[in-house]
C-alpha cells in the first residue's frame, strides 16, 4: 500500500510539472497528441487573436505541428503571450516551416524576441525545418514570443511555441541574468532524435554525423547513473563515438557566429566498456590547440559532464577532445551542447506603465491583442504608443484615437510619465477623471468626439499647462455653474473635430435667446393690461367724485393716482429685474483657460 501511494505521489508531481509545459501549434485551432513524440498540442486562439492562419499545402509528409502558420502582415511586432511563473527557468522553442505557403519560392527574414529581448534574426528554409532555443530565468509571470517585420514586404510567420520548465539547478554556471542561447545540440552514436520520450524536459537532442572518421561504441551497460544537475536523457549515454588511437583527437563542430560571442559548452560522457587495470580513458579538453582543462577520467556505468563557460569564441575557433597523456585509450564523447550567452536580459517597461496600460487593455477589448514588452526591445514598441529611451523605458504618450474605444476610462494614473493623451473620436462615456489633471507632465490632452458628460474636473479646466481639447462631446459641461455643451470649433483655428464626427447642435442657442425673449415680451404686455386696467378704473372713479359736487377738489381720486404710480413703479422693477437675470445667465463664468488652451491638438486629429 506505501508503495502504491509512493507511485501515486511521484506520478502526481510529473503530471504537474509537465502541466506546467505547453505545446501551441500556430494557425491551428485543434489540439492533438503527437504520435511522434507523444508531445499535447494545442491551437493558438487563446494565445493570438491576430494575423492570418494558413495550412500548408504539399505532396511530402509534414510533422503536423509544422502544417500550418501564422502570418503577420501589420504591425510592428505581434507577440505571443504565454502564462508563466516569475523566477522560474525555462526553455523557450520557436519553430518555422516556411513550406512555401505563398507559392512565391521565397523564404522571409525577421526578427525574434523574448521578453522585451532581441532573440534572433530568423533565416527560413524553402524547405528545411528551422527552430530556436533560449533558457533562461523569467523576470515576470508573462512569457511573450514575438516576431517582428525587419526587411521590405517579407511578412514574419511562426509555425509552433514550446516553452519547458526546467529544474533551477540546470545549467548552473550561467548567469540568471542572461540567457543562453542554443547553438547546438547533438547525440554522438544515436540513429534517431532523443527528446520527450527520453528527456523528461524535452530538449532535442539530434544525432551526429559519422563520416567514417568515427568509431561507434554502444555501452556495455544498459542502465547508466545520472545524478548531473542537468539531468541529461539516460539515452545518450548508450553510444559514443570515438577515435582509433590516443594521437587523434575529436574536434567539436559548435555552429558559432563569425563574430566572438560568450559561450557555455557542456560536454557528456561515459566509458562504455568494463576497463581492466591497465586501462585508463582520461579526456582533456583544447581550444585553438592549447590545453583549456584538467584531465576528466571517464567511469563506466556512470555519467560525467565538462562545463565551459567564460570564454569568447567564433567559427574560427577551434574545440576538441584529447586523450591526457596518461591515458591509454582514445577520446570518447556522448553528447555535447553549445550556446551563446546573451547580453544582459532587460527589466522591461517600468512596471507603473505597464500596469497602466493592463488597465485599458481589461477595459477595452480592441486593445487585449497587444502583446509582448508595450517599448521594448526597441524601435519595436506597441504602435500606438511612445517610450523613453533606456533599460527600463517610460511611456510617454497614447495615441489612441479613432481606435474603437468603447466604455468608461480606467483609473491608469499610474502612468506619471504621459505627456500626451489623444483620445479623439471614440465611444467614450461617463465622466472625465479626476486623475488625468493630476498626471504631473501632461501637456496635451484630446478627448474630442466622445460622449463623455458632466463637468471638468478643475484639476484639469484650471492646469494653464495643458492643452485640452473637449470639442463635439454634447453632454459636456464646460462649468459647474451653468451647464453648457462644448461645441465644435469650425473656425479652423486649431480645432479638433474629425470625420465622422457628431455636428453642432443650434437649439440650445436658439432657445436661450428666444425663451428670454418671449418672456420679456409676455411681461410687458402683462404689465401694460394692469396698467391700462387701473387707469380706466381711475377714470371712472374721477367721473363719479365730480358728479356729486366737489368743485372746490382736485378733479381726480388721490387714491387712484397713487395705485397708477405704484403699478407704473412695479412694472418698470420687473421689467428691470428680469432684464438683469438675463444679463446675468447670458454672462455666467466660463472655465479659465490659457488662450491657447480650446480647441487644440490639431496634429491629434
Amino acid at each position: 500500500m506505501a508503495t502504491y501511494l509512493l507511485l501515486l505521489i511521484i506520478a502526481a508531481s510529473a503530471f504537474s510539472t509537465l502541466n506546467a509545459d505547453i505545446s501551441i501549434d500556430c494557425g491551428s485551432s485543434e489540439s492533438y497528441s503527437s504520435d511522434d513524440y507523444s508531445i499535447g498540442w494545442v491551437g493558438d486562439d487563446l494565445y493570438i487573436q491576430h494575423g492570418e492562419s494558413v495550412e500548408l499545402q504539399s505532396s511530402k509528409a509534414i510533422y503536423q505541428p509544422m502544417a500550418t502558420l501564422r502570418i503577420f502582415t501589420d504591425r510592428k511586432k505581434n507577440c505571443y503571450n504565454i502564462d508563466s511563473e516569475k523566477g522560474s527557468k525555462v526553455l523557450v522553442r520557436a519553430y518555422f516551416f516556411y513550406g512555401n505557403y505563398d507559392g512565391k519560392s521565397s523564404p522571409p527574414k525577421f526578427d525574434l524576441h523574448f521578453d522585451g529581448n532581441h532573440w534572433i534574426t530568423v533565416e527560413t528554409s524553402a524547405d528545411q525545418l528551422v527552430y530556436y532555443e533560449a533558457i533562461y530565468v523569467t523576470k515576470t509571470d508573462t512569457i511573450s514570443v514575438c516576431v517582428a517585420q525587419t526587411f521590405p514586404n517579407m511578412f514574419p510567420f511562426i509555425s509552433a511555441i514550446e516553452v519547458r520548465d526546467l529544474d533551477s539547478k540546470m545549467y548552473g554556471y550561467s548567469d540568471s541574468n542572461r540567457a543562453l542561447m542554443l547553438r547546438r545540440r547533438v547525440a554522438y552514436g544515436t540513429k534517431a532524435i532523443v527528446r520527450s520520450t527520453d528527456d523528461f524536459y524535452d530538449r532535442i537532442w539530434v544525432p551526429a554525423v559519422n563520416g567514417d572518421d568515427f568509431t561507434v561504441l554502444t555501452s556495455d551497460e544498459t542502465f547508466i547513473e545520472v545524478s548531473l544537475d542537468d539531468s541529461p536523457p539516460r539515452a545518450l549515454f548508450q553510444n559514443a563515438f570515438a577515435t582509433d588511437s590516443t594521437s587523434t583527437s575529436i574536434q567539436l563542430g559548435t555552429n558559432l557566429p563569425t563574430t566572438k560571442v560568450p559561450v557555455y559548452m557542456n560536454i557528456y560522457y561515459s566509458e562504455a566498456s568494463v576497463l581492466d587495470s591497465t586501462q585508463k580513458r582520461s579526456l582533456q579538453l583544447l581550444v585553438d590547440g592549447k590545453v583549456n582543462s584538467k584531465p576528466f577520467i571517464l567511469v563506466y556505468g556512470t555519467a560525467g559532464e565538462f562545463t565551459l563557460y567564460n570564454l569568447t569564441a567564433n567559427s574560427d575557433t577551434t574545440f576538441s577532445l584529447a586523450a591526457s597523456p596518461d591515458s591509454t585509450l582514445p577520446p570518447l564523447i556522448n553528447a555535447l551542447e553549445v550556446f551563446t550567452v546573451s547580453d544582459e536580459l532587460t527589466d522591461g517597461t517600468n512596471s507603473d506603465d505597464v500596469e497602466g496600460l493592463a488597465s485599458l487593455q481589461d477595459e477595452f477589448d480592441v486593445l487585449k491583442d497587444w502583446g509582448g514588452d508595450p517599448c521594448l526591445p526597441s524601435p519595436y514598441s506597441w504602435d500606438w504608443i511612445n517610450c523613453t529611451s533606456g533599460s527600463t523605458p517610460r511611456v510617454t504618450a497614447l495615441y489612441l484615437g479613432s481606435f474603437g474605444l468603447s466604455g468608461v476610462l480606467p483609473d491608469f494614473s499610474s502612468m506619471t510619465s504621459l505627456e500626451i493623451i489623444d483620445l479623439h473620436n471614440n465611444s467614450l462615456i461617463g465622466s472625465i477623471p479626476e486623475f488625468l489633471g493630476t498626471l504631473p507632465n501632461l501637456k496635451q490632452l484630446n478627448l474630442a468626439g466622445n460622449d463623455l458628460s458632466g463637468t471638468i474636473p478643475s484639476s484639469i479646466s484650471k492646469n494653464k499647462k495643458l492643452k485640452l481639447t473637449v470639442t463635439d462631446n454634447p453632454n459636456l459641461c464646460v462649468s459647474g455653474k451653468s451647464c453648457k455643451t462644448a461645441s465644435v470649433d469650425t473656425s479652423g483655428s486649431g480645432g479638433s473635430s474629425s470625420s465622422g464626427g457628431r455636428k453642432k447642435s443650434k437649439l440650445p442657442v436658439i432657445l436661450g435667446t428666444t425663451i428670454p425673449i418671449f418672456v420679456l415680451v409676455w411681461v410687458i404686455g402683462g404689465v401694460c393690461a394692469v396698467l391700462h386696467h387701473k387707469r380706466k378704473s381711475a377714470a371712472i372713479a374721477a367721473g363719479n367724485v365730480g358728479q356729486t359736487g366737489g368743485a372746490n377738489k382736485p378733479s381726480g381720486n388721490p387714491q387712484a393716482a397713487q395705485m397708477q404710480m405704484a403699478a407704473n413703479n412695479m412694472a418698470q422693477n420687473v421689467i428691470n429685474d428680469f432684464i438683469m437675470n438675463v444679463h446675468e445667465q447670458q454672462s455666467a463664468p466660463e472655465p479659465v483657460y490659457n488662450d491657447d488652451q480650446q480647441n487644440h491638438l490639431e496634429e491629434g486629429n
